[in-house]
This record gives C-alpha cells, sequence and structure tokens, in this order.
C-alpha cells in the first residue's frame, strides 16, 4: 500500500499512540475553531473546542485502559461492553463543553431531561471514531505479529529443508566414493587410491566451505563439478568423455550449489559404470526467454518405462532431491523432466534466469 499509516505502525507502540492521540485530538480542537471563526463567534470562542478536545483526550484515556484490560474477548462481547462507556463518555464530554459553551450561547443550556438526554449524545460519533480507529491500528498490529512469527516459522522451516536437502548429497555420493576407493586399495592399486582421496578430499572442502542457503552462478557451479568428476575420470579413465554446451549468457546465471552433482552421477552410474566401453556425458546450459535451462544427457541404454516427470530406476534419491530442492525455492516456475533419447537419457531443469547482484543480464 502506498499510505503512510501502514509503515508509521512500524514505530514503537507507545510512541505511536501518543503522537495519534495528541495529533488527532489537536486536529480536532483547530477544526472547531475554525467552524467558529466561519460562523463569526466572539475572539474567546475557541476555549469552547480546547474543553471539548481536552475533555476527550481524558474519556479516550479512559477507553483505551478499559479496551486494553478486555483486550482478548470476541469482538462482540468487546462490542458490548464499550457500548455503556462510549455512552457515559460523551455524556461527560457535552456535561463539560456545555459549561463553558453557556457563558457564549445562553440559549445552549438544556431545558428538560429529554434536551439534555440528546445533548448528552453529540460526542458519540467522535468517540466512535477514536474507538474504531483504535481498534483498527490494534488489530492490524496484532495481525501484522502473526504475520512475522508466521513468515519467521516458515523461513525456519524452508531453511532447514534446504539444508537437509543440500547436505543430504554429501553422504550419499560419499558412499559411492569410499566404495570405489576401497575397492582399489584392495586390487593394491595405491597410486590410484591415493589420487582419489586426494579429489575426494579437495571436493568435500569446497562443498561444506559453500552456504547451502547461498546460490552460486553456473560458472562456480561447473567448478565444483569438474572437481568431482576429477575423481571419476580417476576411476573411468578413457571410459568416461564429457562435453559441455555453455551459452555465453549463461555462465553469470544464479542456481542452487550442486544442483547438477546428483544428475551426473546417476548419469555416470548406469550409463559408465555398467558398460564396458564406457559412455559420453553432456551438460549444457542455455537461456529460454526468462528461464535458464539445465540439461544433463547421457548415450547410454535409457530406460523404457520413464518419460516426463517420472523418476529413474532404482530409489532416484539424486532426482528427487533435485525436484524438492527446486519446488522448495521456486515452487511452480521449476521444472524437471526426463526423457529417453536414441540412445541415451536427457534431464532438463528449468529454473528462472536470474543473475548476481550488481551483474546486468
Amino acid at each position: 500500500m502506498s499510505i503512510a499509516l501502514p509503515s508509521s505502525l512500524e514505530w514503537p507502540r507507545e510512541r505511536l499512540f501518543w503522537l495519534l492521540h495528541l495529533g488527532g485530538w489537536t486536529a480536532y480542537f483547530c477544526q472547531g475553531v475554525l467552524a467558529a471563526m466561519a460562523h463569526g463567534k466572539p475572539s474567546g470562542y475557541w476555549v469552547v473546542p480546547a474543553t471539548a478536545a481536552a475533555t476527550g483526550v481524558i474519556v479516550t484515556l479512559a477507553l483505551r485502559y478499559l479496551m486494553r484490560a478486555c483486550w482478548g474477548q470476541p469482538p462482540k462481547r468487546m462490542l458490548a461492553i464499550m457500548i455503556v462507556p462510549i455512552l457515559l463518555g460523551s455524556a461527560l464530554m457535552d456535561l463539560v463543553t456545555r459549561q463553558v459553551l453557556i457563558e457564549f450561547c445562553e440559549t445552549c443550556r438544556p431545558l428538560n431531561r429529554v434536551a439534555f438526554l440528546a445533548y448528552s449524545l453529540g460526542y458519540i460519533y467522535v468517540l466512535l471514531s477514536w474507538v474504531g480507529l483504535y481498534l483498527g491500528i490494534k488489530y492490524y498490529r496484532q495481525l501484522q505479529d502473526e504475520s512475522k512469527r508466521v513468515l519467521a516459522a516458515r523461513g525456519m522451516a524452508h531453511q532447514a529443508q534446504l539444508k537437509m536437502l543440500r547436505y543430504q548429497l554429501n553422504p550419499h555420493f560419499l558412499f559411492n566414493t569410499l566404495n570405489a576407493i576401497s575397492t582399489l586399495v584392495l586390487d593394491r592399486d595405491n597410486g590410484t587410491a591415493n589420487r582419489m582421496v586426494q579429489g575426494l578430499s579437495a571436493f568435500l572442502r569446497h562443498s561444506l566451505d559453500n552456504d547451502p542457503m547461498q546460490r552460486v552462478t553456473l560458472r562456480q557451479e561447473l567448478d565444483a563439478l569438474t572437481l568431482y568428476l576429477d575423481i571419476e575420470k580417476v576411476r573411468f579413465a578413457e571410459r568416461l568423455r564429457i562435453r559441455t554446451d555453455i551459452d555465453e549468457s549463461c555462465w553469470r546465471a544464479l542456481l542452487p550449489s550442486l544442483l547438477l552433482q546428483p544428475l551426473v552421477e546417476n548419469a555416470i552410474k548406469y550409463a559408465v559404470a555398467k558398460r564396458v566401453e564406457g559412455g559420453l556425458l553432456r551438460i549444457e546450459a542455455e537461456r529460454v526467454g526468462n528461464q535458464l535451462v539445465l540439461r544433463v544427457a547421457d548415450d547410454g541404454p535409457g530406460c523404457e518405462s520413464i518419460d516426463g516427470e517420472q523418476a529413474l530406476p532404482g530409489k532416484g534419491v539424486g532426482l528427487r532431491n533435485t525436484r524438492e530442492r527446486l519446488n522448495v525455492l521456486y515452487g511452480e516456475c521449476s521444472s524437471v523432466s526426463i526423457r529417453n533419447l536414441q540412445p541415451g537419457i536427457e534431464v532438463t531443469l528449468r529454473l528462472p534466469f536470474q543473475v548476481s547482484h550488481g551483474d546486468d543480464e
């Protein structure tokens, strides 16, 4: 909203109350003085609106303390409680102000009880306006506080979920790599095992040093992916072939860290590790409209039973993790799709195209 009131509600509550309270009654006094001048009242007539405003300050303060004491009651009960005090407050304002008014207007004295009752209701609209404004602001602030608590709780859950999904990659990848190292040690290929341990150390150091809540550029993502692929190259040598095709406009695009690693791991598992001749892994990125499109494809045997957004065979931890991370971060603005190639499988990720602050698209 563009009005100033909601933003001013961020001030300390007591300070805001006194500013509105005294400011409102001062405005009421000024309006009374202007009305008196417009109707040709005597110069000393300002004392009448001043008396009304001063009495109003005191009466509404009493109403405030009563409402604070009754706060938490259902709205209907609160209304029922406030009816009598508002009527009495209006009568009190009229009684005090009319004593001053009679000095300027002798005919303004009530002649009977009916007239007195009618006059006593003269300020009810003023008090109703004050009470309505007070309750409106108080309910608004209560709603704001509740919204902040909900957003804070949702944000904490959001961060916890993202961290869980992000850190889930490490033990999953670590299990597979340690199995490979164990096999090399049993085969007494100590040199290769040592290179894999060093590569694993570099990858995990990079992984753990990065904040899982921070997004990285595609260039940083591919640098991290290179650390992982260096490990796999030690394991598969010439059997693992890699080709990348990245549009120049995509290098600064932002994405969740280690988003591509589980997809590459799946491709190596099904298209390279299980074939004597190994396989080709392709990593592509392009910008399509306002979306970043990432593809990870292989030339393996594929799987005829999958299409669209179905999971790959097996437990599908990596793909499910990727889909959940994108859904948490981008919701319906992201998607994960799978299709069979001739040969191989291609996984396509779509997410909003965004660049780091300070960079021009």
